[in-house]
């Protein structure tokens, strides 16, 4: 038989696994509820989970795996046409959600109830390792989202790769406040905690205090996303007990977009940790991280993980395209062929679409985009594109062009330059315009009315040209 996803729960104990701000479950108590829940999943052919931060979307995730069910996460603040297209695209036979809570979609529903204590229910056999787990959407970047398909057998070859690089084991207690409906908070931060058998307390929103009091309560790892880092590091220069407090930690980890140098000179120096980062995509997980046994190095995004190949084709001054290999990239688009042929090259690595360069101590640093319309924005990956065409959808609008500004809290600021098609309305009105179409951390944070965005003799917008 293959080796389980989640060991932990084959012969579960009393000891802790999940924590969210709706309550918690022990391994036993989890894998009970988890069967009992995938008894009612089994033969479905896809299910959704409304993956809002809690303890029952949790749980629905896992029931999900546990009956070898692909699970689509859907992010519950999708907007109304996002969301429509997740749905159509990927076609859930139903979709699980916490008892009471608002789902939109048009679907038959399993509430999750965290309390009932079920009797354990027969678990089917271990699927194989290379059948789907997860269909994680991308973020549109260039046009609807599209369902990256991630093996079981994906999922556990990139855990086990960065338990190898973070020495992360059973004794490990994690902590976050991130998002379970992508990649980051959902298979780094609450199946790798299962799967390494040790347990995961979410706090539901990050401060200096909450993440203080987590750490002196056992918490051993935290993952958070630059601005959350960015948030910390002000509590922490205004609250030095908390800031020491979470120096008691073993690893602060960043990922999801580039932590500035500023923000990790603070978070040092106030709590005596440097922080470290990885690197990976949707469709990858994660490719390259900073070690536990060395000390980071600003500006780098650590070494290629045990098993993946990272190579750099020749863009000049010493600057690669990077393209990956390994056991952790995903099976394909959901229903894309063309376009998952076309993020692959001929002899099978993947065009990750980054640009990078080798240090002298073969640590990986990334130098930007090749494509120009990625904003990295609170931790998110957001299309330009997308917002682009949300805000042309407006009767208000004639042209658009969105990019991003650097932003000390936010890393980058979506900023949108428009041209009217008569009297400009309120920037408020074209900002909630986005956010009403699209999930509302796409939305422009600034609007800019100007008479003409500039062009080239080929009509394209020249976006370098805009103010920033």
């Amino acid at each position: 038989m293959p080796d389980a996803l989640l060991p932990g729960l084959l012969d579960p104990s009393d000891a802790p696994a999940l924590a969210f701000p709706d309550g918690a479950l022990t391994y036993r108590e989890l894998a009970a509820l988890a069967s009992h829940l995938g008894a009612r999943l089994a033969g479905r052919s896809r299910v959704a989970v409304w993956a809002t931060p809690t303890l029952a979307a949790a749980t629905g995730i896992v029931a999900g795996l546990r009956a070898g069910v692909p699970v689509v996460p859907i992010n519950p603040k999708a907007g109304s046409r996002e969301l429509a297209h997740i749905v159509a695209n990927s076609a859930p036979e139903l979709v699980l959600a916490a008892p009471g809570e608002d789902v939109p979609v048009d679907l038959p529903r399993i509430a999750v109830d965290v309390a009932a204590r079920p009797e354990p229910a027969p678990v089917p056999a271990e699927p194989d390792p290379a059948s789907p787990a997860l269909v994680v959407y991308t973020s549109g970047t260039t046009g609807p989202p599209k369902g990256a398909v991630l093996s079981r057998g994906a999922l556990a070859a990139d855990l086990d790769a960065l338990a190898d690089a973070w020495a992360w084991t059973a004794a490990d207690r994690l902590t976050h406040a991130l998002p379970i409906f992508h990649v980051h908070g959902l298979v780094l931060g609450t199946i790798g905690p299962l799967r390494r058998g040790g347990s995961l307390l979410h706090l539901g929103a990050i401060s200096g205090a909450a993440l203080a009091a987590a750490v002196a309560g056992g918490a051993t790892m935290v993952f958070g996303v630059p601005t959350h880092y960015h948030r910390l590091a002000a509590d922490f220069e205004a609250d030095p007990v908390a800031a020491q407090a979470v120096g008691g930690a073993r690893l602060l980890i960043s990922g999801s977009a580039a932590l500035t140098a500023v923000d990790h000179a603070r978070i040092e120096k106030t709590t005596g940790l440097a922080v470290r980062e990885r690197y990976g995509l949707t469709e990858t997980l994660i490719l390259t991280a900073a070690r536990a046994d060395e000390e980071p190095v600003v500006g780098t995004v650590g070494r290629p993980l045990a098993g993946t190949e990272v190579r750099l084709v020749d863009q000049g001054d010493g600057l690669g395209a990077v393209e990956v290999r390994g056991p952790q990239l995903f099976s394909g688009y959901l229903d894309l062929p063309d376009a998952t042929a076309a993020a692959r090259t001929a002899d099978g690595w993947f065009r990750t679409g980054d640009i990078g360069r080798w240090t002298d101590d073969g640590l990986l640093a990334l130098v930007g985009r090749q494509a120009t319309d990625l904003i990295k924005s609170g931790g998110y990956k957001i299309g330009a594109g997308e917002i682009e065409n949300a805000l042309l959808e407006h009767p208000d609008v004639a042209e658009a062009a969105v990019v991003g500004v650097a932003d000390p809290d936010l890393g980058e600021r979506i900023v949108a330059h428009v041209v009217a098609t008569g009297v400009p309305p309120a920037p408020s009105v074209l900002i909630d315009h986005v956010a009403s179409l699209i999930a509302p951390h796409k939305r422009p944070r600034e609007i800019r009315y100007t008479d003409a965005l500039p062009r080239n003799a080929m009509g394209k917008v020249q976006k370098k040209l805009l103010s920033p």
